[in-house]
């Protein structure tokens, strides 16, 4: 693989013109292009570029987490990422079969960042920094989407190491199913702006449209046992507060991408989403008192303690640490193999 990327999506649909075209473009750069499929997946999926992994290829790759973790869920997308932790990945992008790149998607933003800065602000809504619109990501705590924001041009510029960073999305950007029902879309997301939230400073992020480099990649892991719309939503939270004790920042970047959604019922996904709407504020003021300690080598201990705190909050269900022992044991002794 050219520079050792991999790109990685979990996809029920049949081939369409999003994966093919993510394909000959991965291709066309040397990257490997991972599908992982799940229960309902075609039987035959083919696509030139895209190396596709069905349930029963999952299972024969070995990994004790592939057994376990449950079937028809978002979450099988960690097989994806341990497929590509293996193969010597030093970048794992990701996003999803609704997700159309635009150019501007495979110019990768660097590890450190010379940009403008957040810290020691709580809750920023960092969508409203890149439109006027009144809209906030979904995950963002209700009670919060009306904060004011600090200008942008008075933000302080720094340097700042940032191994997980988050892209927009145009059209139909990632907004809970509150929005989706009482306001407008599409929306179209300014390009010449980044933002960086530091220590202190809360934001949701998704899976859609994310870049991980190395150190960070334990954070990958997808929790099974909890509402399918906040698996995503509170990893980004457990890994924010990973990345505040280890010095990182989370760059939070232009659109370059442009969705287009796969159909989805909204009181169904407003549902799945009362969890977040109840909790995201307080879990994270939890996950704030933690006493997590610095360094790469503790970040599975931290992230252990993270999920014991979800399940003591009755978040996540218990049978989550034992997918995330699985996730750690493999992910650390490939990991240990590259030093």
């Amino acid at each position: 693989m050219k520079d050792n990327i991999s790109l990685v999506i979990t996809s029920i649909s049949a081939p369409n013109e999003i994966l093919t075209s993510i394909a000959g473009q991965c291709k066309a750069r040397g990257y490997q292009f991972i599908v992982i499929g799940d229960e309902p997946s075609p039987k035959d999926f083919e696509i030139d570029g895209c190396d596709f992994y069905s349930i029963s290829d999952q299972l024969n790759t070995g990994f004790k987490f592939a057994s376990e973790c449950p079937t028809r869920h978002y979450a099988r997308k960690n097989i994806g990422y341990l497929i590509a932790i293996q193969n010597g990945a030093k970048i794992i992008i990701e996003t999803d079969d609704d997700n159309m790149p635009y150019e501007s998607f495979w110019d990768l933003p660097e590890r450190y960042n010379t940009e403008k800065v957040i810290e020691d602000s709580s809750w920023i809504n960092l969508y409203r920094y890149f439109t006027d619109e009144k809209i906030w990501p979904r995950g963002y705590p209700l009670e919060e989407v009306s904060k004011e924001l600090k200008p942008y041009d008075s933000l302080e510029t720094k340097e700042v190491d940032c191994p997980i960073q988050q892209g927009l999305a145009d059209a139909n950007p990632d907004v809970d199913a509150i929005y989706r029902l009482v306001m407008p879309l599409p929306v179209m997301f300014r390009k010449d702006r980044r933002i960086v939230l530091s220590k202190g400073s809360w934001c949701p992020f998704n899976s859609q449209n994310t870049i991980w480099y190395p150190d960070a990649f334990p954070l990958l892991y997808l929790p099974s046992y909890c509402s399918f719309r906040m698996t995503d939503i509170w990893r980004s939270f457990i890994a924010q507060r990973i990345a505040h004790v280890n010095g990182w920042g989370v760059l939070f970047y232009e659109p370059t991408v442009t969705q287009d959604r796969n159909e989805h019922n909204l009181m169904r996904d407003f549902k799945d989403e009362v969890p977040g709407f109840l909790n995201n504020a307080k879990m994270c003021d939890e996950l704030e008192r933690l006493n997590l300690i610095p360094g790469v080598e503790k970040i599975g201990d931290n992230l252990r303690l993270c999920y014991e705190k979800f399940i003591e909050m009755n978040l996540v269900g218990e049978s989550e640490l034992g997918l995330l022992d699985a996730w750690l044991e493999s992910v650390e002794e490939m990991l240990a193999l590259r030093k």
